[in-house]
């Protein structure tokens, strides 16, 4: 009663300060000076100004209105919450006593009704192609079709080219990859060096030779070994159009596994390369080999000003309809677009590979003979067993008509008269033979066909961006723009088969350790550039940049190039061989190390109250890493806090953009623990055992487990301090079942513990929101109640097991080959369970032979509390030929669909299609997917890459990992046997539909709800909690970054410091990247006790960032490379849904 008088109050309290601040506003109307000037200028158009006030009276009016609305959902939420049972609220513990949480906050919720129309789509007209539809249609079958075995024969009459000349660009390019066989180092020492100084010297001895590069990587580790000689030659070449540096990216980066983060970054890194050292700005994007492709990148190259681009690796059979419907050309429009802004001109190479054998027609017995490597005597042959034979005299007429031939068959294909031909393959032109052989044998064939016009054709040597600039001169319009009648296509190209049913599945999941070492590592990078750039910024700003550590930069550009590198699409795809996976692992970790540094190094410094004191010191260091691994195919291990007589500190980094409430949990070395805050108020804290095995607790290591708000990028302190567990602390309670296993199981004082031999009957953990129901016999989740509901929703879960073929090709890195539907895992033993509960978090753990499950249910308001946490030990080193699976099967009537994200950026619809085999239906899913009806959505969140599907109504699948014995014949030569101690991390979030709102059938966008979008930031980005390294310090202050929250549609993409001129120094400015994400409103978000507040997309950066002003603010293109407008005065920005928009920041 006395709280819902409390609750009363408050509200009528808040109340009366919105009508008072109207009250002031109207008054500010009347009143403001500045109006005043600005109307007296304007004697004559008085009504005008009137006008204008009315209008900003009317705008007070609606934000009041809004207000007022927050006040109302915010008081009815605190009524509900004071009203619900005690049992659910989480500052109650079993005995009832008090467990003080942080301040509990209004929350409130306020979407605009414009801000959900995006979501609604509809506007716009509809690209002629939706990649979902196509695929539908599509019977996939594989008819034999002649020379060209996977399409059909082609004709055409010589006289089809009277009226405009066939003009062909053949385009010699070297693809060279940053490791697969060989690492990244002895590529570049064995061939890539001899590849770019043969490059130099050949391309100098005729200007009409080209040249085409992609990866960055290797050409910066090149320009560095070069003279400046050298230097000055290729930049002339770079000059005069001879040498293009296509994409432009530090690698030609996967396109299924990498986050949208890493591949902006690995793109910026390499323009921002290129423009410093080449001056050199790319045009054109060349993706000739990553296994398929995403939407996702031609929207960011677009973005970052590119005006075309090609594609490759796409299943054969869309390759087929594509060339029978002259579709090879499109407009590639992202799905959400309704004014084709993001329309990039793609070309999709028709036949089966990039090597010249498929790149000069249809067919490659014929094409093989102008591969001039192949030469007889040479170390490779065709395998057609028909030789090259060199140009002369006396065959060039013979030898010109048949290559004419093939390249008059492929240009039928297309809708212009300008063909492209690439003329190369991995890691060509090492030797200057090859050189010799390809330009001379060319030019010769070249000058033949050009001097006879009766032919209609002029061939040459080109670059990319000269065929696409040639095709959109004879087709009439401004590079960039759509010729006429090509169609516009939306939606990607998942999943690649390459031949037969040999779908390239399998790497969504291979090596599944590096693909989550590589988002830890993408968390840090994201982390330490922000505080390494707030940091900085507020050093510059207080006169302390000489005693800061700017050097650190040095550090970041090495970790964005690990990254960078390995964005690859042999490295995080898990394709390379074992011992370039060493080398990548080794990487990452020098990597992950340097950027803890660099994090620590700049908390030390903004938590500092005297920020005069500060001192880095290599050797003492003032913060300790939050964990350590061993080396890196280890798994973290914690950091274990060790208390003395004097309090210990502990400083949070919260990487979010927003405010978080969170449980943090820290390993100290008793379990008589008080927390505090950094003033020394006590906080509430669950202390739990520390478990290193099913049965064993670890001496002398114990959980402490706080629920914090930590402000958005900001920094919390709390402080430690041994000593009686007094009202505030409270341990956890275990209960372990050990299911007829004679094990004995240890036990502490501190901690009540019981142990009961036999399997338990079904049992739940619940929070204030939902009950969690789990078997008893498998320890695996059975269902999910929430509390306001008689009916428990159906979430069974089970792992599986695939095996693979028996005869002829089989499963390996790349491919995913099953021998028929997965079979249930069989255990030798049944499982240990142990059931922790406690005030803030309660956990199921299930210990099987090759995998320990943890769920965790978090008991706290707002997002960590509507989701459950779910981590997967897997560890299936002794499996043979077998991969490891988990599926959810529900109620929910997903009829077939399902959705999977892109790149963490955007989300595909999907449809298992029956007439395609099992292995056809996975797809990558590299943050989420999920199905979803009328009432309900079930999504999967993942803290790293792996292949998702549904092959059943209300049924969702992922592979966990999987080990392969042997080669899968796609050049690898090698399976997959070097399989780690991983650790798999989830979030499985269920959401109810309100009422009234549709789910759209047939329709090519579908959009994460806020709550989803904030429930994987969470996953994503976990606190980082760094001890401090002695007992007694400096007083130590919270770190506030941001003075207004960003709008909860919002996400901080980087905030990454430029270089200066002098490279490890850092520049005044830095690159702000922000992304506005699209979102269902259809979702229940009401009352779910987390704030989100959206703005139609305007933010005053002016005003975000507190205690540093902005100098200097311009909107550029993605890179950097390009202004879009002239600096302004003005910090409003406005941002579209679902754009990136990068801006060049001068804070200070």
């Amino acid at each position: 009663m006395k709280l819902k008088k409390q609750v009363t109050v408050c509200g009528a309290a808040i109340f009366c300060v919105a009508v008072f601040s109207l009250y002031l506003m109207l008054d500010r109307v009347q009143h403001d000076p500045s109006r005043h000037q600005n109307g007296a200028n304007f004697p004559r158009s008085q009504i005008s100004v009137l006008q204008t006030r009315i209008e900003q009276l009317e705008q007070l009016l609606e934000e009041n209105h809004e207000l007022i609305g927050h006040i109302k959902d915010s008081v009815l939420e605190l009524s509900a919450n004071a009203e619900g049972p005690p049992a659910l609220l989480p500052d109650h513990t079993a005995n009832g006593s008090r467990a003080g949480l942080p301040e509990p906050q209004p929350s409130f919720f306020s979407v605009s009704p414009q801000d959900c129309q995006f979501a609604l789509g509809g506007r716009g007209q509809k690209p002629e192609l939706q990649m979902l539809a196509v695929s539908e249609e599509l019977p996939y079958d594989n008819v034999e079709g002649g020379v060209w075995r996977q399409g059909f024969d082609i004709s055409y009459s010589p006289s089809d080219w009277d009226a405009e000349d066939l003009q062909v660009f053949v385009v010699p390019h070297s693809h060279n990859d940053p490791g697969w066989i060989k690492t990244f180092d002895k590529y570049y020492t064995e061939q890539t060096q001899h590849i770019l100084n043969g490059m130099v010297s050949k391309l100098q001895e005729d200007p009409r030779r080209r040249f085409l590069w992609a990866e960055v990587s290797f050409f910066a580790k090149w320009w560095g070994n070069i003279s400046a000689q050298k230097r000055a030659a290729v930049r002339r070449l770079v000059g005069n159009g001879q040498l293009e540096i296509a994409t432009g990216g530090w690698v030609m980066p996967d396109e299924a596994n990498s986050h949208y983060f890493a591949l902006i970054d690995q793109l910026i890194e390499g323009h921002q390369w290129l423009e410093r050292n080449l001056g050199a700005t790319p045009r054109s994007g060349w993706a000739v080999d990553p296994f398929g492709h995403s939407s996702t990148m031609p929207y960011l190259l677009r973005r970052a000003n590119l005006t075309s681009m090609l594609i490759q690796r796409v299943h054969y059979a869309i390759k087929k309809h594509f060339a029978a419907t002259h579709s090879l050309e499109f407009m590639w429009r992202q799905a959400w677009d309704s004014d084709s802004s993001t329309d990039i001109l793609c070309h999709m190479m028709p036949f089966y590979s990039y090597d010249v054998p498929h790149t000069c027609g249809p067919d490659p017995k014929i094409c093989c003979q102008f591969d001039f490597k192949r030469l007889p005597g040479g170390r490779i042959n065709c395998p057609w067993k028909v030789p090259p034979r060199a140009i002369t005299e006396a065959n060039v007429a013979d030898r010109a008509a048949l290559l004419l031939d093939q390249y008059r068959k492929k240009s039928r294909l297309f809708r212009s008269p300008v063909l492209l031909v690439p003329l190369g393959d991995d890691f060509r032109y090492d030797k200057p033979q090859e050189w010799d052989a390809q330009f001379l044998n060319y030019q010769r064939l070249f000058d033949f066909l050009n001097g006879r016009p009766e032919l209609h054709v002029q061939a040459q040597f080109g670059t990319l961006s000269e065929y696409f600039d040639a095709l959109y001169k004879r087709t009439g319009v401004e590079p960039g723009a759509r010729p006429p009648d090509f169609p516009t296509l939306s939606g990607d190209f998942f999943s690649y088969a390459d031949r037969e049913d040999h779908y390239w599945t399998g790497y969504y999941t291979s090596r599944p350790f590096y693909k989550s070492l590589d988002r830890v590592l993408e968390g840090h990078l994201r982390g330490a550039e922000v505080l390494y750039s707030l940091a900085v910024a507020h050093a510059r700003r207080a006169g302390l940049a000489a005693r800061y550590p700017l050097s650190d930069l040095a550090l970041l550009t090495e970790a964005r190039r690990t990254l960078g590198l390995f964005q690859h699409h042999d490295a995080i795809t898990g394709t390379a061989k074992e011992a370039v996976v060493v080398d990548y692992g080794v990487r990452l970790l020098r990597s992950l190390v340097s950027l803890k540094q660099v994090i620590m190094n700049a908390a030390h410094y903004l938590v500092l109250a005297d920020k005069d004191t500060y001192r880095v010191d290599p050797e003492a260091p003032f913060l300790q890493m939050d964990d350590t691994r061993l080396s890196h195919d280890a798994l973290p291990k914690r950091t274990v806090v060790q208390l003395g007589s004097s309090p210990r500190f502990v400083v949070l980094f919260n990487p979010l953009g927003q405010e978080r409430l969170s449980v943090v949990s820290v390993l100290v070395d008793s379990p008589r623990v008080r927390v505090l805050t950094e003033e020394g108020q006590p906080l509430a804290a669950q202390v739990s055992a520390h478990w290193i095995s099913a049965t064993d607790m670890a001496p002398d290591i114990y959980q402490v487990s706080v629920p914090l708000r930590l402000p958005a990028l900001g920094l919390g302190v709390l402080q430690l301090q041994l000593g009686l567990d007094g009202p505030h602390t409270l341990p956890s309670s275990t209960h372990v079942y050990l299911q007829g296993l004679k094990l004995a199981v240890s036990r502490h004082e501190a901690f009540p513990l019981r142990v009961t031999d036999s399997s338990p009957s079904d049992f739940a953990v619940s929070n204030r929101y939902m009950q969690v129901w789990f078997s008893g016999l498998t320890g695996l989740l059975k269902s999910i109640r929430r509390v306001d509901e008689e009916q428990e929703q159906r979430v069974d879960m089970k792992f599986l097991v695939y095996g693979t073929r028996t005869s002829k090709d089989k499963s390996g890195a790349y491919l995913f080959l099953p021998d028929g539907e997965a079979k249930p895992y069989t255990p030798k033993n049944p499982p240990v369970l142990r059931v922790t509960e406690g005030p803030f978090f309660s956990e199921v753990v299930t210990y099987y032979e090759h995998v320990r499950q943890v769920v965790r249910l978090y008991n706290l308001p707002g997002v960590e509390g509507l989701s459950l946490d779910m981590s997967f030990l897997v560890d299936i080193r002794d499996y043979v030929n077998k991969e490891l699976a988990l599926r959810f099967h529900t109620d929910i009537d997903s009829r077939g669909a399902f959705f999977t994200d892109l790149n963490g950026f955007q989300i595909q619809p999907r449809r298992y299609l029956k007439k395609l085999p099992l292995q056809a239906n996975f797809y990558p899913m590299p943050t989420m997917a999920y199905i979803q009806d009328a009432q309900k959505r079930l999504t999967l969140h993942t803290a790293q890459a792996l292949g998702v599907s549904s092959l059943g109504d209300g049924q969702l699948e992922v592979i966990l990992d999987r080990r392969l014995m042997q080669d899968d014949n796609r050049g690898l030569g090698q399976g997959l046997k070097d399989n780690k101690i991983t650790c798999n991390h989830f979030r499985l979030l269920l959401e109810r539909r309100t009422l009234g709102s549709e789910v759209r059938g047939e329709h090519s966008t579908s959009y994460p709800s806020l709550l989803s979008h904030l429930t994987s930031e969470y996953l994503n980005t976990p606190v980082l909690a760094l001890p401090v390294a002695g007992s007694r310090g400096p007083a130590l202050h919270p770190f506030r970054p941001l003075a207004s929250a960003l709008p909860c549609d919002f996400h901080l993409v980087n905030l990454r410091t430029l270089s200066a001129e002098e490279e490890s120094l850092p520049a005044e400015d830095a690159a702000l990247i922000l992304h506005r994400k699209g979102f269902d409103c259809g979702l229940e978000a009401k009352n779910l006790g987390f704030n989100c507040t959206t703005s139609q997309g305007k933010v005053d950066l002016g005003a975000l960032f507190h205690g540093l002003d902005v100098r200097f603010l311009q909107p550029t293109s993605l890179t950097l490379l390009y202004p879009l407008a002239a600096p302004s005065n003005s910090t409003d920005v406005h941002v579209q849904p679902m754009e990136v928009a990068t801006f060049r920041l001068r804070l200070g």
